[in-house]
């Protein structure tokens, strides 16, 4: 008896210590006994595979489970063999094939890809891993029909190489050209598996390894569970791979690979945490508790001392408001982005830390050590099954999730270009190398950067001080700068608080352990989905009508206090501090404290001394209203000057008619600057100047 996709003869010839016949009949009777049924509701679905758990084979024969981790190709033909002895139907002319899926292998068969030896080569195991690339589908060839063109013998040869073999003799004695007849095909497609970061010790590179994925692990319904980001559990069988040199020779020295038999999504993001009946009761009494929020900021981060409003933040941050798609596929996005700016030693690396331990599916980067492929996606060539692969970057492999980036103002200015987009859109577009796609990061991010120049500067605007590009700024809806300047009172709790967890380093427990908070939070990620009541809405309405008119009063400079993006920012703070509160309704407190938060931010970022109002324009378009304002003052004395003595300037001139309207030379020349630097204007000679 032969096989298509292995090619072993089950005869007492070909393995001698390994009784076939017994395996299927044994096989046989475990399938009728548990699981015939499935099997049959299986063939109904179209579903050409039967799982079979192993605790389950385990129990009703101990020595087939031992033969299976064994000897698993010649175990699983033999599972396949009785599977077709039941009469299951007919397809194209032969019996149906049915795939045996072996789950649940015992935490013995549990190897780190690094540990994986020569000695487990053709043995059942198990990997853990995150997949970082994935090729496309492409058909493999397991059995080829060859006829001799002199006798009209058919020749059937199996294809377990990743070379294709013809017949070399017929038994006619002919040697020589075969003709072909028929392929038999599977779709097969290349994964790369890397180790997971939460197993690896300090410093460890992560290893990788190739799987090869075949028949109905291919399927539109696995894709999913293989997109790039995803955690995976695979059972499969160790094989080597010859390695080709350059003349063509085999090398002695081989590669591994997987041949993948089960493949089964891990518990990663938010919406994947295991509840108890037991953890949901606690859950609920933390809700219930009139001290509830308090204690859950109160165990963000108890170790790090003050900074109460920004750990409030981080936890509605974790929350999340909710996302909504509109017939018209417009996406609302429900994930906040916080950006914190401070000075050098100021916790802003610990508190990211902490958050990425906190939230089940995270990713920690930082400032040089990331690049814009790193953060989003990059094209590889794919040595595996050839061509182009897609490598999924932080943002992508954090989706559902949060990213942590710390000294985002150390990145290059097109790394921190490439996020963009997946801030706002929530999505990373490649194009490259003929591979055109679009990968899903819904992440939520939280970035830390250091001022300009190393440490904020307490007599200059903060907005001046932080040098990143407006537009990256305007997609974050929280901005917090964090100074550090000197306070008797403050420092004297600060050095007691720092010293005591020095010397008792578990004086600062949480309230709430980290694992209730993660459950907490999954919980509330799930299962609560808060929307606005009239009140609430009126409550961010009116803030946000107020805060607009504020601008436009007093004539002169008309200041931009708050953008439409603020509002929406307000509604998704709004809906995460209902979340923490376990409702399913926006209340008008959690309006209020979405402004509060969202105040605090734009004093402390958006003021502009000169009108003493707040102008969001500081943050979002690098120029304040009143500096804007200056520089249309100029552009009309220019237009004046032009119609009266032509095109070459003074900017004596310009500046002697600048003061009748009542602004300094410094002005003058800080908006001349701005409009030289735009190109709206250029200086012929020294103290001239001319429009373009």
């Amino acid at each position: 008896m032969e096989t298509e996709e292995t090619g072993l003869e089950y005869s007492p010839r070909a393995q001698p210590q390994y009784n076939a016949l017994e395996h299927i009949r044994k096989f046989k009777e475990l399938i009728e006994a548990s699981y015939y049924s499935e099997l049959l509701k299986n063939v109904r679905k179209g579903d050409k595979l039967l799982a079979i758990a192993f605790p389950e084979l385990s129990k009703f024969d101990p020595d087939l489970a031992t033969d299976l981790l064994d000897n698993p190709e010649e175990v699983i033909k033999a599972a396949e063999l009785a599977v077709q002895q039941f009469d299951l139907g007919v397809e194209n002319g032969s019996p149906l094939v049915i795939r045996v899926r072996f789950s649940q292998l015992p935490p013995s068969q549990s190897f780190m890809i690094r540990n994986i030896r020569s000695a487990h080569l053709n043995k059942m195991i198990v990997i853990e891993g995150v997949v970082r690339q994935k090729s496309d589908v492409r058909p493999q060839v397991t059995a080829s029909k060859f006829e001799c063109p002199a006798c009209g013998n058919v020749i059937n040869v199996l294809q377990l190489d990743t070379t294709f073999r013809e017949p070399s003799k017929c038994g006619c004695g002919r040697k020589g050209k075969f003709l072909m007849l028929s392929n038999e095909l599977v779709d097969a497609q290349g994964i790369v598996v890397e180790e997971s970061p939460e197993v690896l010790e300090g410093g460890d590179q992560p290893k990788r390894i190739n799987v090869l994925l075949k028949n109905d692990l291919v399927s539109p319904l696995s894709e999913r569970k293989t997109s790039p980001g995803s955690k995976v559990i695979i059972n499969g069988i160790v094989k080597e791979v010859p390695i080709i040199s350059r003349t063509g020779a085999k090398l002695t020295r081989f590669d591994l690979h997987i041949d993948a038999n089960y493949v089964e999504s891990s518990q990663e993001s938010f919406y994947e945490v295991e509840l108890t009946d037991e953890d949901i009761a606690v859950i609920k009494d933390i809700a219930e508790d009139p001290r509830g929020y308090e204690k859950i900021i109160a165990s963000m981060a108890p170790s790090i001392y003050g900074y109460e409003k920004i750990k409030e933040s981080l936890m509605l941050q974790m929350m999340g408001g909710v996302r909504k798609v509109r017939n018209d596929k417009v996406v609302s996005r429900g994930d906040m982005h916080i950006l914190l700016v401070g000075d050098p030693g100021a916790g802003k690396s610990q508190l990211l830390k902490r958050v990425a331990t906190i939230a089940p599916k995270s990713r920690y980067v930082s400032g040089k050590g990331a690049s814009g492929a790193g953060l989003t996606a990059s094209v590889v060539r794919d040595e595996f099954l050839k061509g182009w692969a897609l490598e999924a970057g932080a943002l992508v492999l954090a989706s559902d999730g949060i990213c942590c980036i710390d000294e985002l103002d150390k990145m290059g200015v097109e790394d921190r270009a490439a996020m963009h987009e997946a801030l706002e859109q929530q999505t990373v577009s490649v194009s490259k190398a003929n591979v055109q796609a679009t990968l899903i990061a819904r992440a939520t991010v939280l970035a830390a950067a250091n001022p300009k120049f190393g440490r904020f500067d307490p007599f200059d605007i903060i907005a001046n001080q932080i040098d990143l590009p407006p537009t990256l700024i305007n997609r974050f809806d929280l901005i917090f700068p964090i100074k550090d300047l000197p306070d008797g009172v403050k420092d004297e709790k600060l050095a007691t608080h720092i010293l005591g967890l020095h010397q008792n380093p578990d004086s600062k427990k949480p309230e709430i352990p980290t694992d209730m908070l993660k459950k907490y939070i999954a919980y509330a990620r799930q299962f609560v989905h808060p929307h606005l009541t009239p009140e609430a809405i009126e409550e961010i309405k009116s803030f946000y009508l107020k805060m607009r008119m504020s601008g436009s009063e007093g004539g002169g400079v008309q200041t931009i206090p708050i953008s439409p993006r603020q509002l929406e920012a307000l509604v998704r703070l709004a809906e995460a501090s209902a979340r923490m509160r376990l409702s399913d309704v926006v209340l008008k407190r959690d309006a209020k404290k979405a402004i509060e938060l969202l105040e605090y931010c734009l004093l402390q970022v958006g003021l502009d001394k000169e009108t003493g109002k707040i102008d969001i324009d500081r943050i979002a378009t690098g120029v304040g209203a009143s500096q804007r304002n200056n520089i249309l003052i100029v552009k009309e004395i220019l237009n004046d000057l032009e119609a009266r003595s032509g095109k070459t300037i003074s900017i004596e001139d310009v500046v002697q008619e600048a003061r009748t309207r009542g602004l300094d030379s410094e002005k003058v020349e800080e908006a001349i600057e701005k409009l030289r630097r735009t190109g709206d204007i250029f200086e012929p000679r020294r103290g001239f100047i001319s429009k373009l």
